[in-house]
């Protein structure tokens, strides 16, 4: 499974899970979530959303930076859309959303997901923003979507996350103080930092605070350049 950083808080997960189909064979299992697909229009992002597949898309809230290019890339790729009901109404009836909400699960051809609280604006009357907790190939991956620090997140180290995706740009989010204090929450495996330096109002240098959660924490930091991926 690879965790590709596409910048800002979109990121693809692939995977190729091989799975028997018959006596005879095999047949092999491609999936590719992505989650928070702003490309056209983002200054840090090097792929464009035409150049983006996708079989399953994750919407945390009705942002432009987050919603982005979901519409325009679940249309052409016939991709199952993730979001709450109210996120999940901003889309047109041709593409198929699978709507939740904040501690729902739904199983999934992947494996599955979870509605994750957040302490963000959603863009949707009466809507509320959302993290996600994705389980594919046995594995636990946590996007937290926007959010500042909540208590809820203690609640996700019995979840055992493997890869924590947390945004450390401050202002709109957590900023690297809160966002060290959420890893000791959280408790994962390992940790991605996201949602910093796309604009100066979130400049942030990641690498201090890899430095800094790494000493207090324990938990290794995964930096990413956009486009970069992680094996896990």
């Amino acid at each position: 499974m690879n965790i590709q950083y596409l910048g800002h808080a979109c990121f693809l997960i692939t995977s190729n899970k091989i799975t028997p189909k018959t006596t005879s064979g095999a047949a092999s299992d491609h999936y590719s979530l992505l989650i928070d697909p702003f490309l056209n229009g983002n200054p840090a992002a090097k792929a464009r959303a035409e150049d983006v597949t996708a079989t399953h898309i994750f919407v945390t809230h009705g942002h432009d930076d987050h919603l982005g290019d979901a519409v325009s890339i679940a249309t052409r790729c016939a991709s199952t859309v993730y979001a709450t009901v109210e996120t999940g109404g901003r889309f047109p009836q041709t593409v198929k959303v699978e709507v939740g909400q904040i501690g729902g699960f739904i199983r999934s051809d992947f494996g599955g997901v979870k509605f994750t609280a957040a302490a963000h604006g959603s863009n949707v009357p009466g809507g509320l923003a959302c993290g996600f907790l994705i389980e594919l190939e046995g594995k636990k991956i946590y996007h937290a979507g926007d959010t500042g620090l909540i208590i809820d997140m203690m609640l996700l180290a019995e979840e055992n996350v493997d890869v924590a995706l947390l945004p450390i740009g401050d202002r709109f989010t957590m900023g690297p103080r809160d966002a060290m204090r959420a890893v000791g929450f959280i408790k994962p495996k390992r940790v991605v930092p996201m949602h910093y330096n796309t604009w100066p109002i979130i400049e942030q240098n990641p690498e201090l605070f890899k430095k800094e959660a790494e000493a207090v924490t324990g938990v290794p930091v995964s930096v990413l350049a956009v486009g970069e991926e992680l094996q896990c």
